[in-house]
């Protein structure tokens, strides 16, 4: 068990035996819909690697405020610190658990790797795939309603720029894991591949 630093939360004696799930997908891929299907049908705890790192800077605490600082300069949040958020809120939940799905996760290889080490390793990785047009023309129509900042035509071919170099290299990594699924489909047929991955883990 490799060790987090010093202030993480110790699991070297705790065994997490419900399935792992992560989701990847470019921003407009649908995910979000089909995390909430999942959590419907499978009663999975569904975490969110964006939500934890806005819930703990909305927190204020000394952690919160170091992320704060770390993202006005424009820097990437450190590994450790994403992983350490995932950790305890998959403690916090481990009890009662039928099984996690971590959602934007991993953004980079070596997140991946990463948790392996630390954590435990991944039952299986939904990629929901869509071309860069759709996933432009998607965001630019929630463009529309969200009152998003970062919902406009440059800013959203940023993000898929970066989205897209480091994807390939965790699928090429994890490639045996890996359920890349066709994203351009109505959302019931999506889900209806995505249950043909799950039923066999929650049998």
């Amino acid at each position: 068990m490799v060790p987090l630093f010093s202030n993480a939360v110790d699991i070297s004696n705790t065994k997490i035996n419900v399935p792992i799930v992560w989701v990847i997908g470019g921003p407009g891929s649908g995910k979000g819909t089909q995390c909430d299907k999942i959590v419907e049908k499978y009663g999975f705890t569904h975490l969110s690697s964006g939500d934890l790192l806005r819930s703990e800077v909305a927190s204020g605490s000394p952690r919160g405020k170091e992320l704060t600082a770390i993202m006005e300069s424009g820097a990437l949040v450190p590994l450790d610190i994403v992983l350490e958020l995932i950790l305890e809120a998959m403690l916090k939940n481990l009890s009662t658990a039928k099984g996690f799905l971590i959602d934007g996760y991993p953004r980079e290889k070596e997140q991946g790797i990463r948790f392996e080490e630390v954590v435990a390793p991944v039952n299986i990785i939904l990629f929901f795939d869509a071309k860069e047009n759709t996933l432009v023309s998607r965001l630019l129509k929630r463009a529309e309603t969200s009152g998003r900042v970062d919902d406009n035509e440059e800013t959203i071919k940023k993000r898929l720029q970066t989205f897209i170099t480091h994807t390939d290299q965790i699928v090429n990594h994890y490639i045996d894991k890996m359920k890349k699924i066709d994203a351009e489909r109505d959302v019931d047929s999506i889900f209806a591949e995505v249950q043909s991955y799950l039923d066999p883990l929650v049998k």
